[in-house]
């Protein structure tokens, strides 16, 4: 893999000359050089030194740049009638159990309800689109309509239940994935 180009860039947003780069680092500006132009390879240590003084780390600086970004319908996984829902789970993202959160469109019809999580740690946001939802938090009961979010820490076992008699549709997020 080609580092120089990248390093440039960092060091170019950071303001940095090379020299400036070369004395934090305790090296030499022609090294840099010719690290940027890659007519060298650092060390493992050399480069997350770099890295460090340059605001960032080796993970970072070596994710893809080419992730994607946006997502059609082709990437969408559903899961049609899962236990009790009267619907389906759309999950927004391909493989998103790998990231830090998980969105999903929760689709249920009259009577559907979500099969109860255990308590977890993290977070979970929800936004109805359409219908009505009922939030089951361990003894804790609230509704959220069309237009209405609802945001909850699952510190005791947890559901969703369509509460009208129509088609309820949520957009929820989970944090770590838990779905």
């Amino acid at each position: 893999m080609k580092i120089g180009d990248k390093l440039r860039r960092l060091r170019l947003q950071r303001a940095l000359t090379q020299e400036e780069l070369a004395d934090r680092c305790e090296l030499s500006k022609s090294f840099i050089s010719l690290l940027e132009r890659d007519l060298t390879s650092p060390s493992l240590d050399t480069l997350s030194d770099l890295l460090e003084t340059l605001g960032t780390d080796l993970p970072t600086f070596f994710r893809k740049e080419d992730e994607k970004l946006v997502f059609t319908g082709e990437d969408i996984f559903v899961k049609e009638d899962p236990d009790g829902l009267k619907g389906m789970i759309r999950w927004l993202i391909p493989s998103a159990q790998k990231n830090e959160m998980e969105p999903i469109l929760l689709e249920m019809g009259p009577g559907g309800e979500t099969a109860e999580d255990d308590p977890h740690e993290g977070e979970e946001f929800g936004y109805v689109l359409s219908g009505t939802v009922k939030i089951v938090l361990g003894d804790h009961v609230e509704r959220a309509r069309k237009g209405e979010s609802f945001y909850l820490r699952p510190t005791a076992p947890r559901k969703l239940v369509n509460a009208g008699k129509g088609v309820c549709r949520v957009l929820w997020v989970s944090t770590p994935p838990s779905f």
